[in-house]
């Protein structure tokens, strides 16, 4: 089967995350990005499908990538699945690759070695250090897992420390490329 000229790959990749409260959004071609976040609660099956569609409009692009990553949490367990559920049906008619990375990839900034979590309730927290290089995780010192907090903050030291912010769109979306995984699992708080 042949491709016609608008189906061809275009070395698009669109990143989306729902496990926060926040729509992380990360769009990325030859020639440009864009990423958007926006606070919407619990609302991401309602927003979702009308963001993507405008920041693919923004772009001046066709509705179509060749790559889709995803957050896959930690997060609430609908959150979650909100995001999930949406990137595999875009990729399943897109005919497009799925790549997924943790949400926490998506909170680093900066430069180095850092912390990322997010609040687990019950004093917890789900959290890791990364190293991280030009934005992106290019390394993980420990591994994304739940525990309390004071335990994470005495594992950190004077390390920074990022907790509860808005996911980066274009963290995620470079994270996915660069290291996302094609087999990965969802993860809930």
């Amino acid at each position: 089967m042949s491709l016609s000229a608008s189906q061809e790959p275009s070395g698009v990749t669109l990143a989306l995350d729902t496990a926060t409260p926040f729509l992380t959004l990360g769009l990325s071609w030859p020639g440009g990005e864009r990423r958007v976040s926006l606070e919407v609660g619990r609302a991401h099956a309602e927003r979702l499908p009308d963001a993507v569609g405008e920041l693919f409009a923004e772009a001046g692009l066709p509705f179509r990538a060749d790559t889709v990553v995803i957050g896959t949490g930690p997060g609430s367990y609908t959150g979650v699945r909100v995001g999930a559920s949406y990137a595999l049906g875009l990729a399943r008619v897109w005919g497009a690759a799925v790549r997924g990375v943790p949400t926490l990839e998506g909170l680093v900034r900066g430069e180095g070695r850092q912390a990322a979590s997010l609040d687990a309730r019950r004093g917890n927290v789900y959290g890791a250090v990364y190293d991280v290089q030009g934005g992106v995780v290019s390394g993980v010192i420990h591994a994304p897992e739940k525990l309390p907090l004071e335990a994470f903050t005495a594992r950190l030291g004077d390390l920074p420390h990022v907790r509860d912010h808005a996911p980066n769109g274009l963290a995620l979306l470079h994270a996915g490329l660069r290291h996302g995984a094609a087999d990965w699992q969802l993860a809930y708080l």
